[in-house]
């Protein structure tokens, strides 16, 4: 099938195997644009269902895969609204959102997220999705989210929680610190580590080794092992929302949107 180059990322089809290659600079923020395009590769993703065994996604950004969602596009966006109003703007681009990553969750094909850097916020929600992580040594995981008087938006602490113990899920939630790939991979967050410069290179590897499989078998593995807690998400849609009804929250946006350093996502 014919590739794609977007604004914020591109993807191209050889053999069994589609590549997504996140390119949005400083570091892959989740915004408009992005879900734009993301959306349109949900499409391509259901199109190209019958022929594709393997996807892969990772960054082309030195920073990291994905620093989360675009906060000052966020707070541009919700800047003078009433809280209903605000509520309703928040609720459909997370509906957006999450019927997007949904669909990689469920998908047939076997999912790999390569990882470096930072992979904080809705960009950890994003390798979450995947069915399996691989993380070079330089990847660290956050949610950063209780620093703004928010939640994960994009489906995090379901996935999370579906994937692995809920002491670690409370530590990330309700501390805001990051986790390196070892600890990662020594909880099983990632299913490998690898050298810095080496999770794509791997990330390749498990897509092409999935690919020698019966399709129909592999689908059916994944969806005994991998459920989309679907009735959580939506939950956490509406904890969210309400949530970001909260004139605390918007003066914690100011700040992050005032703040002059060239990471203040990092904790």
């Amino acid at each position: 099938m014919e590739p794609y180059s977007g604004k914020t990322l591109s993807w191209t089809q050889t053999a069994e195997t589609i590549e997504l290659r996140l390119h949005r600079e400083p570091c892959n923020e989740i915004g408009s644009a992005t879900l734009a395009e993301l959306e349109l590769f949900a499409e391509f993703l259901e199109r190209s269902g019958e022929t594709a065994r393997g996807l892969v996604i990772y960054s082309t950004q030195p920073q990291g895969f994905c620093a989360g969602a675009d906060l000052r596009e966020l707070y541009r966006g919700i800047q003078g609204l009433e809280t209903t109003a605000r509520q309703d703007r928040v609720r459909e681009f997370l509906s957006r959102i999450h019927r997007v990553f949904n669909q990689l969750d469920a998908a047939s094909l076997v999912t790999v997220a390569a990882v470096h850097g930072v992979v904080f916020g809705g960009g950890f929600e994003l390798a979450l999705t995947c069915d399996m992580i691989v993380a070079d040594r330089s990847a660290r995981f956050c949610f950063p989210e209780l620093r703004l008087g928010l939640i994960p938006g994009f489906g995090g602490i379901p996935r999370l929680k579906r994937d692995l113990g809920n002491g670690l899920v409370r530590d990330l939630l309700m501390t805001g610190r990051s986790i390196n790939a070892t600890k990662a991979a020594a909880v099983g967050l990632a299913s490998q580590l690898v050298a810095p410069g080496e999770a794509l290179r791997a990330a390749r590897g498990i897509a092409s080794q999935a690919a020698k499989f019966d399709r129909e078998a592999a689908a059916a593995a994944k969806q005994f092992i991998k459920p989309v807690p679907y009735g959580a998400l939506q939950e956490e849609i509406r904890l969210f929302c309400e949530l970001m009804g909260r004139p605390t929250v918007e003066a914690a946006l100011k700040k992050f949107v005032e703040d002059s350093g060239p990471q203040p996502y990092l904790p």
